[in-house]
């Protein structure tokens, strides 16, 4: 069945309303005496794009899981950074770090449960990272995972599941997942809207559309709390479940149901978005940061913006951050990763430019060459395994500079990641919030390159044209720079 754009405002205002204040109530009243830990996992730094006052740790070594768990909050992330990385390494991962968080959950006697957070447009290592975590979960412990929540819903983001259907946002339209520019992804691409039809695809018919468990917008907005807990007390055979919503509310109304679940003895996995974590872990709304609450002293120097992303929303914001006069762009031409000496000298080219301009106080934007290398049919990990050696060059401009920026964007997942954990050399970040809406900042711990710097992690499919542009002005002290 072919699924067209429908108007937004057409599926989304004949929705009941629900009393929020009842539910927030209702949730809070829940999660008193619930004792897991929620540990998210983390396949790219985006997913802190809804928390603040959240610690983000880059190993996955036991000290660093062991601190996690003795944190006061009720949720901490560790950022994998696995759709980076081949399905070999990914599946190494998983298993290492559910085997880790299985013995440091047994040493404090602290039950735990893991989610996995990917990307709201469906693309990562889907089913195998769940699929691992559960085997090594269950083969460490006497957990049994009943069933598999797929929540891709992110509101900031503009991404909606309705009728089972997952939506983008483009203007006043929402568009099938599935008959996006994402869904052409060289790596994870997919061709199925319908959830439950794409978890049959991902997984090769191992778990049919049929047979997912639906949990439904009309359920949600009734407040019908016993029939949603029922239907997913029905779950087994790591069956999957498949939450609708368009709004922070239906996330909260669904928890609800889920903590009433696990307190009767189901175990669940979970790949979703980042607004689940921020419902499921407490964490309330607060304001988008200003720039006094991000630099607290001024260097002198400029900022540096690197723009890695390839997706279109990225170059339309690109191509608006070039009408500000006052900052230098410097092209890196990563095409010429297959020559390696050529790609070497322009690296150094780059990094000389960068360098100086920075030094004398101009603020810099890095961009990769638009056009994304294509070596052909067949030749995927090939070209992953490309795109992490252009990563990796685009790295190398923050680990060789001497020159401590005011501030630091990145743009994009892949590239955002890092920068962090490679360039920035962060073991532990803490969350500080948002800068604009799905656009988290990380505070740099004690340990890092520059300490206390304010990084901001910008997602490659998340804004509007002016975004990029408006978050720099912002940081720059400026409201216009033209």
């Amino acid at each position: 069945m072919e699924i067209r754009k429908r108007f937004a405002k057409e599926l989304l205002d004949h929705l009941p309303a629900v009393d929020s204040r009842l539910v927030e109530e209702l949730l809070e009243k829940e999660r008193q005496g619930f004792r897991k830990k929620w540990i998210v996992l983390d396949d790219d730094p985006t997913g802190v794009q809804t928390v603040h006052g959240i610690s983000v740790y880059t190993d996955w070594s036991i000290e660093s899981i062991e601190q996690g768990f003795r944190e006061e909050q009720s949720m901490f992330f560790i950022l994998t950074n696995s759709r980076a990385m081949i399905a070999s390494e990914t599946e190494a991962v998983h298993r290492k770090i559910a085997a880790n968080v299985s013995a440091v959950a047994k040493k404090l006697n602290q039950p735990f449960v893991i989610v996995s957070r990917s990307d709201s447009t469906l693309r990562g290592h889907y089913p195998l990272e769940t699929e691992t975590l559960k085997k090594t979960i269950e083969a460490h412990s006497d957990q049994v995972l009943d069933g598999e929540v797929i929540i891709p819903f992110f509101q900031e983001g503009g991404r909606f599941t309705i009728d089972n259907i997952h939506y983008v946002q483009y203007g006043e339209y929402l568009v099938p997942a599935g008959e996006t520019e994402f869904a052409q992804d060289r790596t994870f691409g997919y061709t199925k809207s319908h959830l439950g039809e794409w978890v049959e695809e991902k997984t090769g018919g191992k778990y049919k559309a049929p047979d997912a468990t639906c949990i439904s917008l009309e359920s949600i907005r009734a407040l019908d709390l016993d029939a949603i807990t029922d239907q997913l007390l029905q779950v087994s055979g790591f069956n999957k479940i498949v939450v609708n919503a368009v709004d922070d509310v239906d996330v909260k109304i669904f928890a609800i149901a889920l903590i009433r679940a696990i307190r009767s003895g189901k175990n669940f996995a979970f790949r979703s978005a980042a607004s689940f974590a921020k419902v499921i872990g407490g964490i309330r709304d607060r304001a988008l940061l200003t720039r006094g609450e991000l630099i607290s002293e001024e260097s002198g120097h400029g900022g540096l913006i690197l723009v890695g992303s390839h997706v279109r929303k990225t170059t339309e914001q690109l191509e608006q951050l070039k009408k500000c006069p006052e900052i230098e762009f410097i092209q890196l031409d990563c095409h010429l990763v297959t020559d390696p000496a050529a790609f070497k000298a322009e690296v150094e080219r780059v990094i000389a430019a960068t360098e100086a301009l920075l030094a004398e106080g101009r603020t810099v934007t890095v961009y990769t060459r638009r056009e994304r290398l294509d070596l052909g049919a067949g030749r995927q990990e090939e070209e992953l395994q490309l795109s992490v050696n252009i990563s990796e060059a685009v790295t190398s401009i923050v680990q060789r500079l001497r020159v401590r920026p005011n501030y630091i964007v990145a743009k994009g997942g892949i590239t955002s990641s890092d920068i962090g954990t490679k360039g920035l050399r962060v073991k532990r970040a803490t969350v500080a919030g948002q800068i604009k809406p799905g656009i988290p900042v990380w505070i740099t711990g004690a340990e890092s390159k520059f300490p206390g710097i304010p990084y901001v992690i910008f997602p490659g499919n998340v804004g509007q044209a002016a975004t990029l542009k408006e978050t720099v002005e912002l940081l720059e002290g400026k409201e216009q720079l033209e």
